[in-house]
C-alpha cells in the first residue's frame, strides 16, 4: 500500500503528546468515512491504553535505523551500520584455548581476533533464566548431569564446542558466549540443548497462559529440546506454532550439520539484519502501523509479513515525501536529546544521567518543579513517579546496560517507597532486555541491572572529546594562567643558565584569547616578573589555540 502524500491530518498522531486523545478522536471521526487510515487511528486510540504505536524504518546506503513511536514519542531506537557487526545471537564452532580455574571461565577461539569468554555457568545446561515460566520438562532421560567441578574434564583444552554470542565485544574485552543455544522464531524460541519448555512471563493473562500450556502439550517437540512461547504467540492457533517449530528445527539441523562438517572455528549461523529482526520481534498486534522509506525495504518487509502474518500487511506503508523520514516524524531531534546529560521532565523537575565504566548513575532533581498548595504532601512522590517512567524510557533509548544506581528524591513514607519500586519493576518488565530491580535502600538509592548486549548508543554514535579525553572537563582559565606562569619562569631560568642575558630578552607567549583575558587581571605579577629577570613578555592572542594549548618562545 502506498502513501503518496501521507495525509496531513495524520500530523495529529505525531503530536499526541500535545493534543489530548479525546480531541484527536473527535477531529479524526469527522473525516473517518473519507479516510480509511484515520479509521485505523480511531480504532487504535480506542484501545485500553489509548496508545498509537508505529514503527518507522529508515533504510539508506550507510545504515539502517528503526524507531518505535508511541503517540509520537520515541520509545525505542535501534540502528545498524553496513559492515559493522557485533554478532550478538550468532552461533560459532569454537575451540577451547585455555582454562582459568580462578575465574571459573574458559577462553574460546571462534575465528576472531579476540577469544570469546565462556564462564562455567554458561557451560551448564539450562542455566537459570527468569524471563519465562517452565511448564514442562522435555530433557533426555539419558542426559548426564554435570557440575562445576566436572567442567574442566568435560571440556579439555583443544576440544571443540558450539557457542552463541550473548554480549558483543566491548572495548578491549572479547565477546561473551554460552553453550545454551537459543534460536528465536516468530512465535517460539527453540532451545536445542535445554529441554525446558515454558511461556514468556510478559504474557500475564491467566486464561491465555492456560491456553498456551495446552498448546505446548499438543506440540511434538524432539526429546532433549525445549521451546519458549513468545509474546507474539498471544491469541495464535496451534498451526502457527507447529509451522514455526518446523522452520526452527530445519534451521537447527543445518547448523548442526555444518558444525560436524567443519574442522576449524567458524561462523555457523548469523542473526538476520535489523529490518528482518524488526518484523520478527516487533510486529505484534499492538503495532498499528509500519512506515518504510525505500521500495527495497518495503518489498522485503512485505514478503516477510506475507509469510508470517498476512493480515498485518495492511499496516505497511511506503513513505514517499521529499523529506527525510526521521525528520518528518521528529525522531532525529528526539534521538539528539538522548545524548544530553540533563533530561527535563514535564513537571519541571529533571534527571541527570552519567555513564561510567563501573556503573551508570542517575540523579533526580526537583529543578523548577513547584508543588500545588493542596498537594504539598504528595508532590515529591508524583515527581519521583514521573522521573521513574522517564528513566526506564531513557535506559532503552540509550541502550544502557550493566549496573544502574538511581538517587530519587528522599521520601519519608515507606509506602511511597514501595509503590515507587513496584512502578519501576512494572516498567522494566516491558523491556526486552533482562533486568533486575532492588527496592530502595536505607540510603535512598535504588539499584537495578539491565542486560548489556553491546555498547550504549552514546558510545556507538559519539566519540570521546579529543581535548578532555571523554572526561567532560578541561582546565579552567585561572588554572591555565597559573600553569603558563610557572612555565614562563622555568623557561627564563633555562635561558639564564645557557647565556648571560645582558640585554633585555623578548619572550613571546601565544595562547587562547580567553586565557589571555585572565592574565590581564594578573598584570602586576607579570610586571614584577619582567623586572626581576630583565625580560620583556609579549602575549599573542590566537583564536586557533585551544584553551589548554599555548606556546612559549
Amino acid at each position: 500500500m502506498k502513501m503518496k502524500t501521507f495525509e496531513r491530518n495524520h500530523d495529529n498522531v505525531a503530536k499526541c503528546t500535545a493534543v489530548s486523545v479525546e480531541k484527536l478522536k473527535i477531529e479524526a471521526s469527522e473525516r473517518a468515512k473519507q479516510q480509511p487510515l484515520l479509521q485505523r487511528i480511531i480504532k487504535a486510540l480506542s484501545k485500553k491504553d489509548n496508545i498509537f504505536r508505529e514503527l518507522v524504518v529508515d533504510n539508506n546506503p550507510i545504515e539502517r535505523r528503526v524507531a518505535l513511536l508511541e503517540n509520537g514519542v520515541l520509545h525505542d531506537f535501534e540502528f545498524e551500520r553496513y559492515g559493522d557487526n557485533d554478532y550478538v545471537g550468532a552461533i560459532f564452532k569454537g575451540k577451547i584455548q585455555n582454562i582459568e580455574p580462578g575465574l571459573k571461565a574458559m577462553f574460546v577461539d571462534i575465528g576472531h581476533e579476540k577469544n570469546a569468554f565462556l564462564h562455567y555457568w554458561d557451560l551448564l545446561p539450562a542455566a537459570n533464566d527468569s524471563s519465562f515460566e517452565v511448564t514442562r520438562n522435555n530433557r533426555s532421560k539419558s542426559a548426564k548431569k554435570i557440575g562445576l567441578h566436572d567442567i574442566p574434564a568435560q571440556y579439555p583444552i583443544g576440544s571443540d564446542v558450539m557457542v552463541q554470542i550473548t554480549k558483543g565485544q566491548i572495548g578491549t574485552k572479547g565477546p561473551r558466549v554460552t553453550t545454551n543455544i537459543s534460536l528465536p522464531g516468530r512465535y517460539l524460541v527453540l532451545m536445542p540443548i535445554n529441554g525446558e519448555c515454558g511461556i514468556s512471563k510478559k504474557i500475564d493473562d491467566p486464561k491465555e497462559r492456560a491456553r498456551l500450556r495446552n498448546i505446548l502439550d499438543k506440540i511434538s517437540i524432539p526429546e532433549g529440546m525445549g521451546v519458549i512461547i513468545r509474546t507474539a504467540g498471544v491469541g495464535k492457533k496451534v498451526r502457527y506454532f507447529v509451522r514455526d517449530l518446523y522452520i526452527l528445527l530445519k534451521r537447527w539441523q543445518k547448523i548442526f550439520d555444518d558444525y560436524q562438517a567443519s574442522k576449524n572455528p567458524c561462523l555457523l549461523y548469523e542473526e538476520p539484519d535489523l529490518i528482518d529482526r524488526t518484523v520478527r520481534d516487533f510486529l505484534t498486534d499492538d503495532i498499528d502501523r509500519i512506515i518504510v522509506n525505500t521500495r527495497s525495504a518495503f518489498s522485503r518487509i512485505s514478503d516477510t509479513i506475507e509469510q508470517i502474518s498476512p493480515r498485518s500487511k495492511s499496516k505497511l506503508f511506503l513513505f514517499e515525501e521529499n523529506i527525510p523520514i526521521f525528520e518528518r516524524f521528529n525522531i532525529d531531534r528526539q534521538i539528539e536529546q538522548t545524548f544530553h546529560r540533563r533530561v527535563p521532565l514535564s513537571c519541571g523537575g529533571e534527571i541527570v544521567i552519567h555513564e561510567t565504566e563501573a556503573l551508570t548513575s542517575i540523579d533526580v532533581n526537583t529543578g523548577n518543579y513547584k508543588a500545588p498548595e493542596n498537594e504539598s504532601k504528595s508532590y515529591i512522590f508524583d515527581l519521583n513517579c514521573e522521573a521513574a517512567k522517564e528513566i526506564v524510557r531513557q535506559l532503552k533509548l540509550r541502550n544502557i546496560g550493566g549496573l544502574i544506581v538511581v538517587d530519587f528524591i528522599d521520601m519519608k513514607s515507606r509506602g511511597d517507597r514501595s509503590k515507587l519500586y513496584e512502578l519501576v519493576y512494572r516498567e522494566m518488565a516491558n523491556d526486552k532486555a533482562k533486568s533486575h530491580v532492588l527496592p530502595i535502600s536505607q540510603l535512598g538509592l535504588m539499584e537495578l541491572s539491565r542486560q548489556r548486549h553491546s555498547q550504549s548508543n552514546c558510545s556507538e554514535l559519539r566519540s570521546p572529546c579529543p581535548y578532555c579525553s571523554g572526561d567532560g572537563f578541561i582546565k579552567s582559565h585561572a588554572t591555565m594562567c597559573s600553569e603558563i606562569y610557572r612555565n614562563i619562569v622555568n623557561y627564563i631560568k633555562r635561558l639564564s643558565e645557557k647565556q648571560q642575558m645582558a640585554d633585555k630578552k623578548l619572550i613571546k607567549i601565544s595562547l587562547n584569547p580567553e586565557v589571555l583575558a585572565q592574565f590581564k587581571k594578573r598584570e602586576t605579577f607579570l610586571l614584577e616578573l619582567e623586572k626581576e629577570y630583565n625580560v620583556k613578555l609579549s602575549f599573542i592572542a590566537d583564536t586557533s589555540y585551544h584553551a589548554e594549548r599555548y606556546k612559549i618562545e
